[in-house]
């Protein structure tokens, strides 16, 4: 005998999860990422720094803290003919006495700090210039700490395709302003004296 099938019995069916390229979600390696990152902020302590290692570390970038700024002090002058070249970090500025300039962030100075900036490459006026191999030794930028203060924010965005990963993250820079007080080591000419405006006399008719 032929057996007959059985439509009435209970059917299984199998379904099987179609997958496209562009619906595929390879998130392990951005969960390792995202890992590593908090791994890092939980392991990251505040390091206490000795005098001498602060000394040391300020002494590579570029400056020397002297003090806070006192009342007393009379430390900003009028304006010389004469500028330096100096070098904070990995940058480069050119500067007079008065001038105002924005820097990295310094980590071992505070507001109304005193320092001396003493990576000086040049020197400069009417009469004469000196060119550091690669620095003047004698000469010395003396400069305030002003304020400690933010960069515009910059957009990092980061993205791969097909890939559905996308990371957006801001960046706001620290920054140090500091503003230029005296330059030494070179000799600074005599400003002119203003003429006086002679008054006019009155011409009587």
């Amino acid at each position: 005998m032929v057996s007959t099938p059985n439509f009435n019995s209970s059917l299984t069916y199998v379904t099987t999860d179609r997958r496209f390229s562009s619906d595929r979600h390879d998130n392990s390696d951005d969960t390792e990422e995202d890992d590593d990152d908090d791994e890092l902020e939980k392991n990251t302590v505040k390091r206490e720094y000795s005098p001498e290692e602060k000394e040391s570390e300020a002494a590579a970038i570029g400056y020397k803290v002297i003090g806070q700024l006192q009342r007393s002090d009379r430390v900003f002058k009028e304006y010389e003919p004469v500028f330096a070249v100096i070098q904070i970090g990995a940058h480069q500025f050119k500067v007079s006495n008065g001038d105002c300039i924005y820097t990295e962030k310094l980590k071992f100075c505070e507001v109304n700090d005193k320092i001396i900036l003493n990576k000086v490459l040049m020197l400069g006026s009417k009469t004469q210039t000196m060119i550091g191999r690669p620095v003047l030794p004698e000469a010395a930028v003396h400069a305030v700490v002003e304020e400690h203060a933010l960069d515009a924010k910059v957009i990092i965005f980061k993205k791969k395709r097909r890939k559905n990963y996308r990371r957006t993250k801001g960046h706001r820079q620290e920054l140090t302003k500091l503003r230029i007080t005296d330059i030494q080591g070179i000799e600074k000419p005599e400003m002119p004296a203003p003429a006086k405006k002679v008054a006019k006399e009155a011409v009587v008719a």
